[in-house]
């Protein structure tokens, strides 16, 4: 795994949608690292303005839908992203930050966020939620995924950054994505050592490429219309190791996962995939009718234990 610089419970969604944007900017600061309380449930990760933003705001709920049962919900009109923080009871030094997913028109920080948070703890696992940012100010010419690369970076870097507040091992922090989310931690994970943003403070003096990857159901990492992957996906031999899991019958679609993972097992980069029969897509970590996609956590549970990430619960 490559170095880090080693420098420096769930809140409700209603909280994380509407608390003020001072009051927020008040918690956590990346030039304040020192300040940094580490019971404190949701923090800034951008200290002032995130990149080509020219507003704070760190969202709001959508309407929720009849037919989720139980309720997603999906926050729209970010602005300002955060991390939201779930304390295991029996920490381990290792750390998780979630991508939801949500097509970048909205993040879902329950079904892809939270809930997912809950199999992680009980591994011991510190988790970190990103509510990264949507794209409804975006040019046209601006990538989907750039805003929340950039978020994703930076929250990795934070947390690396403030691994002594939680006790973590700088060399344990990885990446969870789901759907959109997947789709930036593919690229995340496969990525240059070169950040899609310049460089604003000590915490970005710490590195961005998680040390573990788990991707599920990431979403459209082929070319549009080819069978190729994403130009940004690229493998080489450094690359951590990555868990992925998919359905076969999901239009996002399997292919783009098995080739991931092809790219890796071709650098000789551990990698371990399941493809489920079906099961569809945006299920978080909640079983389907007739489908056993419900038990990936199961197998992402063995992975995590074998690989020293997470510690087997009793």
């Amino acid at each position: 795994m490559h170095t880090r610089s080693f420098q420096f419970a769930h809140a409700s969604i209603a909280f994380l949608a509407f608390i003020p944007i001072g009051m927020v900017a008040s918690l956590s600061m990346g030039e304040e690292v020192k300040q940094i309380d580490p019971n404190q449930k949701i923090h800034l990760i951008w200290p002032g303005l995130a990149p080509s933003e020219s507003v704070t705001a760190t969202g709001s709920p959508l309407p929720p839908r009849a037919a989720d049962v139980p309720v997603i919900t999906r926050v729209e009109k970010i602005r300002t992203p955060t991390l939201e923080l779930f304390l295991p009871a029996n920490p381990n030094g290792s750390a998780v930050v979630i991508l939801p997913g949500g097509g970048f028109k909205y993040v879902v920080p329950d079904l892809e966020g939270s809930e997912a948070a809950v199999f992680l703890n009980r591994l011991g696992i510190t988790v970190f939620v990103l509510n990264y940012r949507t794209n409804e100010v975006k040019p046209d010419s601006e990538p989907n995924f750039l805003r929340p690369l950039q978020d994703s970076q930076r929250a990795v870097r934070w947390v690396c950054a403030n691994a002594d507040r939680w006790k973590l091992n700088a060399d344990r922090i990885g990446v969870l994505g789901f759907s959109a989310g997947g789709q930036v931690a593919s690229i995340l994970h496969t990525s240059s050592d070169k950040a899609a943003y310049e460089s604003i403070d000590q915490v970005d003096t710490s590195s961005f490429r998680p040390d573990f990857t788990l991707l599920i159901y990431p979403w459209n990492v082929l070319v549009p219309g080819t069978d190729r992957l994403m130009p940004e996906l690229q493998f080489t031999k450094e690359l951590p190791p990555a868990f992925i899991v998919h359905t076969s019958d999901d239009n996002s679609s399997a292919v783009g996962a098995a080739m991931i993972y092809a790219g890796l097992k071709q650098q000789g980069v551990p990698a371990e995939l399941h493809i489920y029969e079906n099961g569809g897509h945006g299920y978080g970590v909640r079983s389907k009718p007739k489908s056993n996609i419900g038990t990936w956590t199961d197998r992402a549970t063995d992975w995590l234990v074998q690989r020293g990430i997470g510690t087997p619960s009793h």
